[in-house]
């Protein structure tokens, strides 16, 4: 594998459990992205209750998966990540973060999110990649893993 570049994504994603798509598909089964962070944080610092925010990038939509239901044995699950704060208290965040240093992703990403209350709200992500370009087998591998067939 030869590393070819860097990527960042960040933006904003609803706290609804819906899988929201983070299009990396060039058409090339010769490039990867190689997951290396995944933050996530509350839109709202001002919350008046305490809140748990909790997310996964998964390599497939079609799992059936809630986000407070991590899978670390999960083929398709390749990132965790939580934060919580209480605007109350005058705490600071609570923040977790775990990558599986052995992901490549070949097709596109999927980010779920969920907020504890049950709510619907906004929260913030950040995911930085590293792209590599690689044989045609590694890809053919990494599509199987990733829509766990392996």
């Amino acid at each position: 594998m030869k590393k070819i570049g860097e990527y960042t994504t960040r933006g904003t994603i609803r706290t609804d459990n819906s899988f929201n798509r983070i299009i990396l598909d060039d058409g090339s089964f010769k490039t990867g992205y190689r997951i290396v962070e995944f933050v996530i944080a509350p839109s709202d610092i001002d919350l008046q209750t305490q809140r748990v925010f909790a997310s996964k990038l998964l390599t497939d939509d079609t799992v059936p998966t809630l986000p407070t239901g991590w899978n670390w044995s999960s083929q398709e699950e390749i990132a965790w990540a939580s934060a919580s704060i209480d605007a109350n208290s005058g705490r600071d965040y609570n923040n977790f973060s775990q990558v599986d240093p052995d992901n490549l992703v070949i097709q596109d990403l999927f980010i779920v999110a969920d907020e504890g209350l049950g709510t619907d709200v906004i929260m913030n992500y950040y995911i930085r990649m590293e792209k590599y370009e690689i044989s045609d087998w590694q890809g053919a591998l990494a599509m199987v893993r990733n829509k766990s067939q392996a």
